[in-house]
């Protein structure tokens, strides 16, 4: 029997426990889902926390449905500064690893596991006769700024992980045209060379995800073609022999052979001075004649395979809108034929009139093939987007993201010279023109505002020593294709007080959520319906129904693009992501003017004379950073009214895109810079 100061212990051990559970534990979960889950594939989001929660992003950790913590890496972006010194917003990395469904903790007792396994290290030399080196512990490469292609200079893969020798190298650059963007004009062709300016490690950086920023210009050999900047950026995993690009093109051509402006455009000056004569410009037959075109724009690589190779790429026997299931072409490559696949359709450049669909039947035109040399050995609607070569051991694959929605676009394997293009614009399509469709008004104006816009495309590459088997195969292809996304409970971001206040979707008010879903839903129906698909067009919608036509384009008028991320947060449904992400880019892009602009002095390099150079060029342009307006063409009519940057701070914050950022800041720069009088920002055309 136990005696009465035993059971007295053991009552004050009961009550003790008891009284321990109790307590808060001083930390919380979040529910958070990953869509069209994948197996291994690499998730960011962002994740914000309400004023006064999270001091430390050490605090923060991802835990699988079991409660068994999942590697990550949470980058602190921005905190509730200056009312509170408290973390609002986090970037949270981590493989998917464990299925659909996770959970974020956080909280004082909080600690997330130090990283095991693979690390990336980054060596970045920011010299002039410098570079960068990424090592993943599978994958290395690097680019040297003096002898470059402007991409990636080396590639090596060992999956084993033990190191990297010579015997590893399976991709090296093309010098001068590791990327490049090649003009068209009356006297033909001007190829481009790329320079490399500076090379940077963006923030979000770490041991399991690290992002590369490339910048600089493509040079021309004619003097009527400017330097036309360039940005790319490199996306690493730890352990993964795979690569996320992101390449953002500028086009800085005269779009058409009118006379130049004498002065500004009155719905947009800068000041008092010279006004474009609106009425003269009504007979300028040159604003729809096309001059300075792109004609082809694209990514190269050579890789280093052996003699038995072969070309794969994925194709689907249905219509553009209806493919049904993947198949896979595969052929030998011959010592000198190109082999290649290519999407195009109906009118690339998309400059009205251009063929839509009926209200009964879907437009045809799309078209894409498998071309040998002069033979084609295969033609259909619709292609995946991808291309495998490889020697029967070793291989390189590439994909590039919405290859039909962004037409026309071509990956093409030279087996003479061993490159592999990825063309993000493709030659044979013909060029991108800018000219006007007409003389007459759009938008209060009679001008061409293509100079200066840009274009950022999405591609994959995966190198890999062993022929990977079909699962392996399916997650490097998806992450290139439709790369799976996580969000938290709508609850979470609604009670975070981020946005402000708003509800999350729920049955309450079921007659207003089947409004709000019918209306997006709709619009995502007519955009795959007409299609609105093109590589300078894609993203956007069409805003005005008329006679069963649709015309004019939204250009985000008014920040169409965050009402597509707010319902997203409000329901986590993919396909409002999709399009929130799809609309915030196109409109970055195309909605804004981005050059001339005078660069950014960063001092790093640590040349005096950098500093002296960079005071004597010439001013930005009063238009960079000013929006395009809508219109029949989104490059004929811009407004100081539209900057529509929430949806762009919304991209940074919830989806880590760092061009988001950038975006919002030229703009921010715009107002900052321009005169406008003594009058202030409450009329119409300054809000």
């Amino acid at each position: 029997m136990y005696s009465l100061s035993s059971r007295l212990w053991i009552v004050w051990i009961l009550v003790s426990v008891l009284a321990l559970a109790c307590q808060p534990q001083n930390s919380n979960r979040i529910p958070l889902t990953v869509n069209a889950e994948e197996n291994g594939a690499p998730i960011t989001l962002g994740v914000p926390f309400p004023e006064g929660v999270l001091q430390n992003p050490e605090q923060v950790k991802v835990v699988d449905s079991q409660g068994n913590e999942i590697p990550s890496q949470i980058t602190e972006v921005s905190t509730w500064e200056p009312a509170d010194k408290s973390i609002k917003w986090v970037w949270v990395f981590f493989f998917a690893d464990a299925g659909e469904n996770y959970f974020i903790e956080y909280g004082t007792n909080v600690r997330r596991a130090p990283h095991q396994g693979h690390s990336i290290v980054t060596i970045n030399n920011q010299r002039p006769y410098g570079g960068i080196e990424v090592n993943t512990g599978t994958l290395r490469f690097t680019l040297d700024k003096r002898n470059t292609g402007g991409f990636l200079d080396a590639v090596q893969v060992n999956s084993a992980g033990d190191g990297f020798r010579e015997e590893h190298v399976i991709a090296t650059g093309v010098k001068d045209r590791g990327s490049f963007m090649d003009m068209l004009d009356d006297r033909g062709i001007d190829p481009s060379k790329t320079i490399v300016h500076q090379t940077f490690i963006e923030k979000g950086s770490g041991p399991m995800h690290t992002i590369i920023r490339i910048e600089g210009e493509y040079q021309y050999t004619r003097s009527d073609n400017p330097s036309s900047p360039f940005v790319t950026r490199i996306h690493a995993f730890a352990g993964k022999s795979y690569v996320r690009v992101y390449h953002t093109i500028t086009y800085t051509g005269v779009p058409d052979k009118s006379r130049p402006l004498n002065g500004e455009h009155p719905a947009v000056a800068t000041g008092l001075g010279p006004m474009v004569d609106e009425e003269a410009r009504l007979l300028e037959a040159g604003m729809t004649q096309a001059n300075d075109r792109i004609h082809s724009i694209g990514m190269n690589l050579n890789y280093q395979l052996g003699d038995n190779r072969s070309f794969s790429t994925g194709y689907f026997n249905g219509a553009w809108y209806n493919p049904g299931t993947e198949q896979v072409h595969t052929t030998s490559l011959a010592v000198s034929a190109k082999t290649s696949v290519l999407q195009s359709g109906p009118e690339p450049t998309r400059i009205p009139p251009i063929q839509t669909s009926t209200p009964d039947e879907r437009m045809g035109g799309f078209f894409a093939q498998v071309q040998v040399g002069e033979a084609k050995n295969l033609e259909v609607e619709r292609a995946s987007g991808w291309v495998d070569v490889n020697d029967g051991q070793r291989g390189v694959t590439v994909g590039i993201r919405n290859f039909i929605e962004e037409f026309p676009k071509e990956i093409e394997v030279d087996p003479a010279t061993g490159v592999v293009t990825a063309y993000l614009w493709s030659p044979k399509a013909g060029p991108m023109s800018f000219q006007r469709m007409d003389q007459r008004r759009d938008g209060d104006m009679v001008g061409n505002f293509a100079t200066g816009m840009t274009k950022t495309s999405e591609l994959l590459y995966h190198f890999y020593d062993q022929i990977p088997d079909e699962s392996a195969r399916k997650l490097a292809l998806n992450i290139a294709l439709n790369p799976p996304n996580a969000h938290v409970a709508p609850s979470w971001y609604a009670s975070s007080g981020a946005f402000g206040n708003f509800a999350p979707a729920n049955d309450r008010f079921a007659t207003y959520e089947r409004g709000l879903s019918y209306k997006f839903d709709w619009m995502l129906f007519n955009q795959q319906w007409e299609p609105w698909f093109g590589m300078f067009y894609y993203g956007d919608l069409m805003t005005n129904y008329y006679r069963d036509n649709w015309n004019m384009w939204g250009v985000n008028e008014p920040a169409q693009d965050f009402m597509w991320w707010m319902q997203y947060m409000r329901t986590g449904d993919r396909k409002y992501y999709l399009q929130a992400q799809n609309m915030s880019r196109y409109s970055m892009d195309v909605g804004n003017i981005h050059w001339p602009v005078k660069p950014t002095f960063r001092g790093d390099t640590n040349l005096t004379i950098d500093w002296f150079e960079h005071e004597a060029l010439p001013e930005s342009s009063p238009y960079v950073g000013m929006g395009r307006r809508h219109g029949n063409q989104p490059w004929v009519s811009v407004l100081t009214a539209h900057v529509w940057t929430p949806g762009w701070v919304a991209s940074y914050y919830l989806d880590g895109y760092h061009r988001g950022l950038d975006i919002a800041k030229l703009t921010a720069d715009h107002y900052l810079r321009r005169v406008w009088g003594e009058h202030d920002f409450r009329g119409r055309r300054l809000y």
